[in-house]
């Protein structure tokens, strides 16, 4: 989401480049058609009519600017999701890189993401999801070493209270402590520390593109008896493939058990025995 007092180049810079090009071709349309249609009857207006179509390609060419940065800043978030490979590599991102690669997580989940872009202050929300009409807000915290509190997930609680939200997730590469589960819980808080962020992020890396005849995938937003529901314990529920049994190599679950697809490294679902 970009910055209240932006001015309409910088908000383009933060959405897709495609944004962009339609700006530049409606505002080359509206400069040497549409206008001068509207006041060329105008005696007053007749030089205003005369001389747009000769401004049009250079304002057109201007809210085109931001298309290539636009693409470019998406491309480097694609690229940084898809370079993730536990929570080690999580943990060293910078507190920016951490937000922008949750809301990129969603995005690929087919969620419609609305970032901020904003330093400082931001009213306790990072990101803000819509999916079938209903309202998913979610704070982003990047603690590497101290653990998320109650305090802060109480907050959260009031803010979608406030705002009317359907769910709240508050999404750390690191721990919550026993007080805010205990509060999260039977509430429409969603607390996701640095294992379950991993999981998330490996089910969709190498999906750019939700594909919208495929299952519904897997969301974190579901209740866990909603996502037991959903899961065979046979087949996996994103291609279909057989199950297996897997020990993990490295991270911090490194030794312990989980189910994996046996279709891996095409399908990445996991979850835990």
């Amino acid at each position: 989401m970009a910055r209240r007092n932006d001015n309409i180049l910088e908000q383009l810079i933060h959405l897709p480049w495609w944004v962009s090009v339609i700006t530049s071709a409606t505002v080359y349309i509206a400069m040497t058609v549409v206008i001068p249609g509207l006041v060329s009857q105008s005696p007053l207006l007749s030089a205003v009519a005369q001389a747009l179509p000769k401004l049009a390609p250079w304002f057109a060419l201007l809210f085109l600017l931001p298309a290539p940065i636009s693409w470019f800043i998406s491309r480097k978030k694609r690229l940084r999701l898809d370079a993730q490979r536990d929570v080690d590599t999580i943990k060293a991102l910078s507190w920016r890189a951490f937000e922008q690669l949750v809301a990129e997580a969603f995005r690929r989940q087919g969620y419609t993401v609305e970032e901020n872009a904003t330093a400082g202050a931001d009213g306790g929300i990072d990101i803000r999801l819509v999916r079938d009409g209903e309202l998913h807000i979610v704070q982003c915290k990047q603690w590497r070493a101290q653990k998320v509190g109650v305090s802060i997930v109480r907050e959260m609680y009031g803010i979608l209270i406030a705002e009317n939200a359907n769910q709240v997730s508050v999404i750390t590469s690191g721990t919550f402590t026993q007080e805010a589960k205990a509060f999260a819980a039977n509430k429409p808080i969603d607390l996701i520390d640095g294992p379950a962020l991993l999981q998330l992020i490996e089910s969709v890396q190498h999906h750019h593109y939700p594909s919208f005849e495929s299952a519904e995938p897997a969301s974190p937003f579901r209740t866990p008896a909603e996502f037991a529901d959903s899961i065979s314990q046979d087949t996996c529920p994103q291609c279909g493939a057989s199950l297996v049994t897997r020990v993990a190599k490295k991270g911090s679950n490194a030794g312990g058990q989980f189910i994996g697809c046996s279709a891996f490294p095409k399908c990445r679902f996991t979850r835990q025995v």
